[in-house]
């Protein structure tokens, strides 16, 4: 253990590593295959989910933050007729760290076949670095990406009541961030799946190291304290063999620092960290979230 650590803090110091970059892991794009993916997966739905080309609309947005100085282009993807977001509930669904929406593109099509296909829109979008979106990812950049995309649904005439929030994994960091201190629209709902606690509860939890978290990270990501703040509805669904983010470490303290008006609980036996729809089994998971929404 003590020869661990010594190499541990070696590679640590020789290379300044900082959590702040390895939190990210975009996989880079230079064309979308979505619907015609074969590719990886990480987890994998039948031909009765499959959506129909028209109601696929690939597209790209100018992201810029308050201090920034030009914009970043991002992509995104809206499953749904868009001349209907001024009418329609919209999911707007924040992916994980790794990848990029050719890799979540079976977790768009499960919510777009909630209740039945299409009657909900799904918006989902490729952060900054990822998949064919320009520049590098940031925290910062996260929030500025996703509202951005809300803003695109504000002016296409979606309102705060029809708007859901899903976050997984790192995307319920801009999930909970964007209820919890909206701009540019107010989430009526919020979904986490696999949520974290903090950027510090991650490095507690990855490292063995004894120094402080701002040693390895500056990111100030604190769901658990961000969570106190959301008064809407809040669906919480974790694995509860997830061993990247522990449901114990991470979700279990989220979802207790909930203080808002209803909550739902959903453990998955055996689910681990990017599996839990499958393990959970996809007409369970569907009617846990349609129920949710429609509550």
């Amino acid at each position: 253990m003590k020869n661990s650590l010594i190499i541990i803090s070696i590679v640590v110091f020789s290379s300044c590593l900082r959590l702040d970059s390895n939190l990210y892991s975009p996989t880079k794009l230079e064309k979308y295959e979505l619907n015609n993916s074969t590719g990886h997966t990480e987890i994998s739905v039948g031909v009765e989910y499959d959506l129909p080309e028209n109601l696929i609309h690939l597209f790209t947005l100018n992201s810029q933050g308050a201090n920034e100085d030009s914009p970043t282009k991002i992509y995104a993807v809206y499953i749904g007729d868009t001349n209907r977001i001024g009418i329609d509930t919209v999911i707007t669904y924040c992916h994980g760290n790794s990848y990029n929406m050719d890799v979540y593109w079976s977790r768009a099509k499960l919510l777009a076949n909630l209740g039945k296909k299409n009657r909900f829109g799904v918006l989902m979008m490729d952060y900054r670095g990822y998949g064919m979106s320009e520049g590098e990812p940031t925290e910062e950049g996260l929030y500025t990406d996703v509202n951005t995309c809300l803003t695109w649904l504000k002016d296409k005439g979606l309102t705060n009541d029809r708007l859901i929030i899903y976050g997984f994994s790192m995307g319920t960091a801009p999930a909970t961030e964007l209820t919890a201190n909206p701009r540019a629209l107010t989430p009526s709902k919020l979904i986490l799946e696999a949520p974290f606690a903090s950027a510090a509860v991650m490095v507690d939890d990855a490292s063995l190291l004894a120094n402080t978290s701002s040693f390895y990270t500056n990111l100030a990501i604190d769901n658990a304290e961000e969570i106190k703040k959301v008064q809407q509805p809040f669906l919480w669904i974790h694995g509860k063999a997830d061993a990247f983010l522990s449901i114990e470490t991470h979700g279990e303290v989220v979802y207790k620092n909930y203080q808002g008006s209803y909550s739902k609980a959903v453990r998955v036996e055996n689910g681990a960290h990017s599996d839990v729809p499958a393990v959970y089994g996809y007409e369970n998971y569907l009617k846990d979230v349609l129920e949710f929404i429609e509550r």
